[in-house]
C-alpha cells in the first residue's frame, strides 16, 4: 500500500464524519432525524435505497461466487423488478398513508399488537446480526489491505459510522449514500476495464474464456429443491423482493423521506432498477477475474487460494497506486452505506415500537434524545458482535443469533401478504399461522443443523429423525415459513367470526380509490 492509497481511504472515512457534522444542525425533531423531513429528492432517495442494498458482502461475495461458479446468485436479484414493478405502486402509498414511521405499525393496525412486536423483534434481531457480520467482513478485508490490526479497523470504522448516524440523521445518510453509491459504481467499472483490457485479446478474449467455461450461466436448471438450483433461487428471490420492499424498515423508512407519493414511487423504482445492474456488474467482475487468471500469460495465483479470496488478491497485487486506494475506499463505502442505515432504522424501531409504548406522552424532544442513545447503543452492540466474531472465528454467538433469527422471524412476508390481499384474515388466524411457522422452522433447523454432538469431531444433526429430517436447501426454509403463515393464517381465520378489515389497509382500498379517480377523470 502506497501513502496515496491510505490517504484516499482516510479521506472517504473523514467525509462520512464530515457529512454527519454538516447535517447535525438541522436535526431538531424526529421527523427530520428519521425521515429527512419528507423533503429529500426522489433521485437521491432512490440512490440511497440502491446503496443500502449493495453492502460490502455484495462487494466481496459476488465476485467470489462468480469466479468459483456461475451467476446463479444473481437470480435472486433478477426477481426483484419482476415482482415489484406492479406492487410498488400499491405498497408505497399504503405505507405513506397508514404509518407514522415504523413499518410494523401497519402490522399492528391490521393484526394487533403481537403482530407488530413479533415482526419488529424479528427485524431487530436479524439486522443486529447482519450489522455485526458486515463489520467483521469489511474489517477483515480492510485489515488485510491496509496492514492494520483488525480490532483497530473495527473500532475506527464503527466510531465513524456512529458519528455519521448520530449527528446527521437520515438526511446525512441519504446524501452520503449518494456519494458512496457513485464511488461503488466507479470502483466496479474501473475493475472491469482493467480486467478486460489487461489480457491479450481484450474483451473478446474475456467473453471467449467465459463462454468456454460456462461462467455466465444461471444453472443448474433441475427441478430439485435439495440443492442450489435456478428454481430455488427464483422462489427465494420472489420472497426476498417482497421482504425487502414490503417489510424492511431500512427501505420503507425511505419511502417516507420523499416529498409525496409520486416522488416516493419514483425513488423506489430507481432503487430497484439500479440494484440489478450493479449486482450483475459485480458478478461480471468475478467472471472477468476468472478470464484474467486463465488467459495466456496470466499471473499465477498462490496455491490453495479460495475463490472468494481472488478479488482481494487482485486488488492487492494487480491494481496501480491510487486505483487500489479508490477500490478499497469503495469497499469501505459499501459497508458504511449499509451500516448507517441499519443503525438509524434500529433506532427508529426502538422509539416507535417500544419507547412510545411505555411513554405515550413523551415529547418529540425526548423521543429524539432516546433515538440518539439507541444509535450509539446499536452501534456499540454491532461492534461488540464483530469483535466476538473475530475472537471466536465466526463460530458461536453469530451462529446462535442466525438460528434464533431463522426461528423467530419466520413468515414475515406471509403476514404482509395476508394483510394486503385478504380482508377476511384476522389476528386469531394469523397467530395460529405464526405458531405453525415457528414450529416448522424449529423442526427444520434442528433436523438439518450439523454440530459436533459428542465432541469426537464427527458431526450429526441436533435432532435426527432419519428420513424425516429437513432435506431441502437452506434457502427454501424462508420460502416455506412465509407460505405456511400465509396459507395456515388464511384458512384458520375462518374459525373466528370477526368484521372484515378496513379497506384502506388492504389492496382493495387502493383499487377502489383508483376506480373513483378514473371515474372523475372520465
Amino acid at each position: 500500500m502506497h501513502w496515496i492509497d491510505y490517504s484516499i481511504v482516510l479521506l472517504s472515512i473523514l467525509a462520512a464524519i464530515g457529512a454527519g457534522l454538516w447535517f447535525a444542525r438541522r436535526q431538531k425533531d424526529t421527523s427530520q432525524y428519521f425521515a429527512g423531513g419528507g423533503k429529500i429528492p426522489a433521485w437521491a432517495v432512490g440512490i440511497s435505497i440502491f446503496a443500502t442494498l449493495i453492502s460490502s458482502v455484495t462487494f466481496l461475495a459476488y465476485p467470489g461466487a462468480a469466479y468459483g461458479g456461475n451467476w446463479i446468485l444473481l437470480v435472486q436479484g433478477l426477481m426483484v423488478p419482476i415482482v415489484l414493478v406492479a406492487l410498488i405502486g400499491i405498497i408505497v402509498p399504503l405505507f405513506r398513508k397508514v404509518i407514522r414511521l415504523s413499518t410494523y405499525e401497519y402490522f399492528e393496525r391490521r393484526f394487533g399488537l403481537f403482530a407488530r412486536l413479533y415482526s419488529s423483534f424479528a427485524f431487530t434481531l436479524g439486522h443486529f446480526s447482519k450489522a455485526g457480520t458486515v463489520f467483521f467482513l469489511v474489517s477483515m478485508a480492510l485489515a488485510t489491505f491496509l496492514q492494520i490490526d483488525i480490532y483497530t479497523i473495527v473500532l475506527v470504522l464503527g466510531i465513524s459510522i456512529i458519528i455519521l448516524t448520530l449527528l446527521g440523521g437520515l438526511e446525512a445518510i441519504v446524501w452520503m449514500d449518494v456519494a458512496q453509491g457513485f464511488l461503488l459504481i466507479g470502483g466496479g467499472v474501473i475493475c472491469i476495464l482493467i480486467l478486460m483490457f489487461g489480457i491479450e485479446g481484450g474483451p473478446a478474449e474475456t467473453f471467449r474464456i467465459a463462454s468456454e467455461y460456462d461462467k455466465i450461466d444461471f444453472g443448474p436448471y433441475d427441478w430439485d429443491l435439495t440443492k442450489l438450483t435456478f428454481l430455488v433461487m427464483v422462489l427465494n428471490g420472489i420472497f426476498y423482493a417482497l421482504q425487502k420492499y414490503g417489510t424492511d424498515q431500512t427501505i420503507v423508512q425511505r419511502y417516507l423521506a420523499a416529498k409525496n407519493d409520486r416522488e416516493a414511487k419514483k425513488a423506489a423504482y430507481i432503487g430497484v432498477l439500479m440494484s440489478v445492474p450493479i449486482w450483475a456488474l459485480f458478478m461480471f467482475i468475478g467472471t472477468a477475474l476468472f478470464a484474467y487468471y486463465h488467459a495466456q500469460g496470466a499471473p499465477v495465483l498462490p496455491e490453495g487460494l479460495k475463490a472468494d479470496e481472488v478479488f482481494p488478491y487482485f486488488i492487492s497485487h494487480e491494481l496501480p497506486v491510487g486505483i487500489r486506494g479508490l477500490i478499497i475506499a469503495a469497499l469501505a463505502a459499501a459497508a458504511i452505506s449499509s451500516l448507517d442505515s441499519d443503525l438509524n432504522c434500529l433506532s427508529a424501531i426502538a422509539v416507535q415500537d417500544y419507547y412510545l409504548r411505555f411513554r405515550k406522552k413523551a415529547t418529540d424532544k425526548q423521543q429524539l434524545r432516546f433515538g440518539r442513545w439507541m444509535v450509539v447503543l446499536a452501534g456499540v452492540g454491532a461492534i461488540g458482535v464483530a469483535v466476538l466474531y473475530i475472537s471466536w472465528g465466526g463460530e458461536g454467538v453469530l451462529g446462535a443469533l442466525f438460528e434464533l433469527y431463522a426461528i423467530f422471524s419466520a413468515g414475515i412476508v406471509g403476514i404482509f401478504l395476508l394483510g394486503l390481499f385478504s380482508r377476511r384474515a384476522n389476528k386469531q388466524g394469523l397467530y395460529i399461522g405464526i405458531m405453525a411457522a415457528i414450529l416448522y422452522t424449529a423442526y427444520a433447523v434442528l433436523t438439518s443443523t450439523k454440530v459436533d454432538i459428542d465432541g469426537d469431531g464427527i458431526k450429526g444433526v441436533i435432532l435426527d429423525l432419519g428420513e424425516w429430517n429437513f432435506g431441502h436447501h437452506k434457502y427454501m426454509l424462508g420460502v416455506y415459513s412465509h407460505i405456511i403463515v400465509l396459507v395456515v393464517g388464511y384458512f384458520a381465520s375462518y374459525l373466528f367470526k370477526t368484521p372484515l378489515a378496513d379497506k384502506e389497509l388492504t389492496i382493495y382500498g387502493y383499487l377502489e380509490e383508483r376506480r373513483k379517480k378514473k371515474g372523475k377523470e372520465s
